[in-house]
């Protein structure tokens, strides 16, 4: 394992530029965003032409692109909303090769009308969930064709909240072209991280198998995202359980600012240096 980050980290200024950053951070994997070519970060449209030069300028810099973010709210109320949202991310799915990666990261949604990242009450009904199957499934059809992987992450905003939540849609949809992407913040619901390590355990028992990608961001007990070691989350027990899951792949970092970076940059290199904790 090593660290990885967001690229859109280092966004405000060329692409070029924030890949020179990204270098001189000392991160070699990366997780890609279009909106850092100057486009919508889920654009109607990837050309040929932009991906190519998108693919060239990280191969050049020693980067590995390990996913492309293509996020949008798979249980949005309105149904013309959640066929643009799907349509524009069959057209990444379709570029990620191009691009220069063969993951594409997936946000399972909110009833909430206006961020995908908010709850709503609503996530938890059963025709929140049967609208969520349903673009989660015309998404891995896509993905099918093009020999990509998506990757959903369980969130406690989002209709797939938790662990039992993802195995849940794993187990509906039957496809080996969907994953889990795996942040432990994001399991840790507000005033809950005295029980993180059951939380984290679970997760690893029903998802640990199905993990394509690990996320690396950190939680106070009210629910404040905070970048990587400023919050409370154990990470021994998060680096030893994806050993233990024979997790060989980049720890992304994101939820901080770049001046954040080179901190949380190393507090994540010395857990993955160090000895695996033992866990009880």
């Amino acid at each position: 394992m090593r660290p990885g980050i967001f690229a859109k980290t280092f966004a405000g200024g060329s692409l070029e530029d924030c890949l020179d950053r990204v270098v001189a951070s000392g991160v070699s994997a990366i997780q890609f965003n279009l909106a850092l070519t100057g486009a919508a970060s889920l654009p109607d449209d990837v050309p040929a032409g932009p991906a190519a030069w998108v693919r060239n300028s990280v191969h050049t810099r020693g980067l590995e692109m390990v996913a492309v973010s293509g996020t949008y709210n798979m249980a949005h109320p309105d149904a013309a909303t959640r066929l643009h949202g799907l349509k524009a991310l069959e057209g990444v799915i379709a570029a990620a090769p191009a691009l220069g990666t063969r993951v594409v990261t997936l946000c399972t949604g909110t009833r909430d009308p206006q961020d995908m990242w908010t709850w709503h009450p609503e996530n938890s009904t059963a025709g929140a969930w049967v609208d969520t199957v349903g673009s989660v499934r015309a998404a891995v059809s896509v993905a099918v064709e093009h020999g990509v992987i998506l990757g959903f992450e369980p969130e406690h905003n989002n209709v797939v909240a938790d662990a039992m939540a993802g195995r849940r849609l794993l187990d509906e949809i039957e496809s080996p072209h969907l994953k889990v992407v795996l942040d432990a913040a994001n399991l840790i619901q507000p005033g809950e991280l005295d029980r993180q390590a059951e939380t984290m355990e679970q997760a690893f028992e029903l998802l640990g198998d199905e993990v394509v990608l690990a996320h690396a961001k950190d939680v106070l007990d009210d629910g404040t995202i905070v970048a990587a070691g400023q919050g409370g989350i154990d990470y021994g027990r998060y680096v030893s359980l994806l050993r233990q899951a024979d997790y060989r792949g980049a720890i992304v970092l994101h939820g901080l600012a770049e001046d954040q970076v080179a901190d949380s940059v190393e507090f994540v290199r010395r857990h993955l240096d160090g000895e695996p904790a033992e866990l009880g």
